[in-house]
């Protein structure tokens, strides 16, 4: 006869193990430690300067006092620099310049465009540096930390950092992958190219399908979208479909004459996508070479930066951004 197994220990319950600070309350900061609380870690203190940084705060963590940033280096053992990327240099350069750092504690930022290398300043005062990058658009909402579960963390940190690096992505949810430091700047344009251009692009379709008539955008789009991201995800090139992947030069030339006249903004983001959509399209096959010629002759728009036709039909060119 089984005896009661005794519950499983929620993870509000355990002991914790390192007291957790925030510097700078934005979208990320809160949410990574909100899931590294729910790891059996201690939020004990985080800085926010604006009205809603403040609530994001007190939402996602809440009893946490707001004090300022020398402080929560005091207060805790692992600290997670959340900033803007361009404002980073100058917080870790301050933050070591105070005398805040203690050995072997935890400096961790959340830039994608750095790696560990600009924690160098603090790491010479003893501090352990890693830089943890979640791969995904944040909201500032407690939503924020069930999407962790799953996401992928760029991880840079020394050699001899590794496994504490990977550990800490472990528990808030996410999966480590590895980048190395020099390869960070090219990471974060791919990143930023895939998921940031994407929502410009959603964000002027539906306006487009609203000009149009479309009662429900999102509707219309979602199933769509889904789909071709799904396929890109699996098939790559081999995904691409529409009328500049099958050469439809008159389809095209329609659609740049419809936008010149209902939204002039996106002819330009048009053009140039469609270049892009046409090199890649002839490079792998999809696009038969019979049928470029005019196609090309469509997207090569002065007022767009072509330089011509005949280029475009060999590959990737300058112009082509």
């Amino acid at each position: 006869m089984n005896a009661s197994a005794a519950p499983e220990p929620r993870a509000e319950d355990r002991p914790a193990r390192l007291t957790v600070g925030v510097v700078g309350a934005g979208r990320v900061g809160p949410a990574l430690a909100a899931a590294l609380r729910l790891a059996g870690h201690r939020p004990v203190a985080v800085s926010a300067v604006s009205d809603a940084s403040r609530r994001r705060a007190a939402e996602l963590l809440p009893d946490v006092p707001v004090v300022e940033p020398a402080r929560v280096l005091a207060l805790a053992d692992l600290v997670l620099l959340t900033v803007p990327d361009d404002a980073l240099p100058g917080l870790v350069e301050g933050l070591a310049d105070t005398g805040a750092v203690r050995p072997g504690q935890l400096i961790v930022h959340t830039s994608g465009r750095y790696g560990a290398r600009v924690l160098d300043p603090v790491r010479r005062a003893g501090a352990l540096p890693l830089a943890l990058h979640p791969a995904m658009t944040f909201t500032g909402t407690p939503v924020d930390v069930q999407r962790l579960a799953g996401c992928s963390f760029g991880v840079t940190a020394p050699e001899e950092l590794r496994l504490a690096a990977e550990a800490l992505v472990i528990e808030m949810g996410g999966e480590p992958e590895w980048i190395a430091e020099d390869a960070r700047p090219l990471y974060h344009a791919a990143l930023a190219l895939g998921a940031n251009h994407l929502v410009t692009l959603v964000a002027q379709s539906m306006e487009l399908l609203h000009k149009a008539g479309v009662a429900a955008p999102d509707r219309m789009l979602g199933p769509l979208l889904g789909a071709a991201l799904d396929n890109a995800l699996r098939s790559g090139d081999a995904a691409l479909t529409g009328p500049v992947a099958r050469g439809d030069a008159g389809t095209v030339a329609a659609h740049v004459a419809e936008l010149r006249k209902h939204a002039p903004g996106t002819v330009a983001g048009y053009l140039a996508m469609a270049r892009t959509t046409a090199d890649r399209a002839l490079a792998h096959g999809l696009l038969k070479p019979e049928l470029a010629e005019d196609l090309l002759g469509v997207l090569a728009d002065p007022s767009a930066g072509a330089t011509g036709t005949a280029g475009a039909a060999d590959g990737p060119q300058g112009d082509d951004r």
